[in-house]
């Protein structure tokens, strides 16, 4: 078995700040699996080929209001994003109050895992042509699903955030361009699993790319409070730079 990089989820990723604003994407069923889909806005140029970002999001899923609204922003600047809700409706905040959330998470993880390929299959059929060109970005308990996306070559980039489930082997299979977006503070991904995913990484020849934000901790990049001037920051920071990534590779 390959070794631990990081773990499961931890109790903080059961708690959250709500941001504010008004989503404008929209819930579609897509390969068994509603879907939240948020498209460029008239006039937005998306260039000669559809650029297309899966959002493989945390354990609040793709239908919290925060992962909507990031989802919009990617939408914003040139991308059709797709978030599949392969928590089936359920999400951490309904598991806050459990005796033993992790019996939750661990519940959860195996059917995800399963309803992956048919949506993405159909993803594939709906999307897909010639020229599209596919992304993906793994919050938390998503990562493990872009790894393996960048593994098999279907991405021409991925990018995760404060991730959880990963091991020695997903960044030994890496083949496409990873960029990773951590906290200075993390229980599950923290400088020691940093630095020896890197050393994997140089040694692979990969191309990859850290941001690491000071004053912040798991989940930020999701769930980071907009009252807090780090937080927010490097909450806008993380978006920014996975935006400019995707628009690198994709392009």
């Amino acid at each position: 078995m390959s070794p631990t990089l990081a773990g499961p989820p931890g109790e903080c990723c059961f708690t959250s700040v709500k941001h504010s604003g008004t989503p404008v994407g929209r819930v579609e069923e897509l390969g068994g699996l509603n879907t939240y889909i948020s498209e460029p806005p008239a006039g937005v140029a998306a260039g000669t080929h559809k650029k297309v970002m899966l959002f493989l999001a945390d354990i609040h899923s793709p239908l919290f209001l925060n992962s909507q609204l990031l989802q919009d922003y990617f939408a914003s600047c040139g991308f059709i994003v797709l978030g599949p809700d392969y928590f089936f409706g359920d999400n951490a905040m309904n598991h806050s109050d459990d005796a033993d959330i992790f019996v939750w998470i661990e519940a959860a993880r195996q059917p995800a895992i399963n309803a992956f390929p048919k949506w993405l299959d159909a993803v594939k059929a709906t999307y897909g042509t010639e020229t599209t060109k596919y992304c993906a970005v793994g919050y938390c308990f998503g990562a493990p699903f872009v790894l393996d996306l960048a593994a098999d070559g279907f991405i021409v980039a991925g990018a995760i955030a404060h991730p959880v489930f990963l091991e020695e082997s997903h960044f030994e299979r890496l083949t496409r361009p990873l960029l990773l977006s951590c906290a200075e503070v993390d229980f599950s991904f923290g400088l020691e699993a940093r630095r020896r995913a890197e050393d994997i990484m140089v040694g692979k020849k990969s191309t990859y790319h850290f941001q690491v934000f000071s004053g912040v901790q798991h989940g930020f990049a999701i769930r980071g409070d907009p009252d807090k001037p780090q937080e927010r920051w490097s909450r806008e920071e993380s978006a920014r730079g996975i935006k400019e990534w995707f628009s690198r590779f994709a392009a």
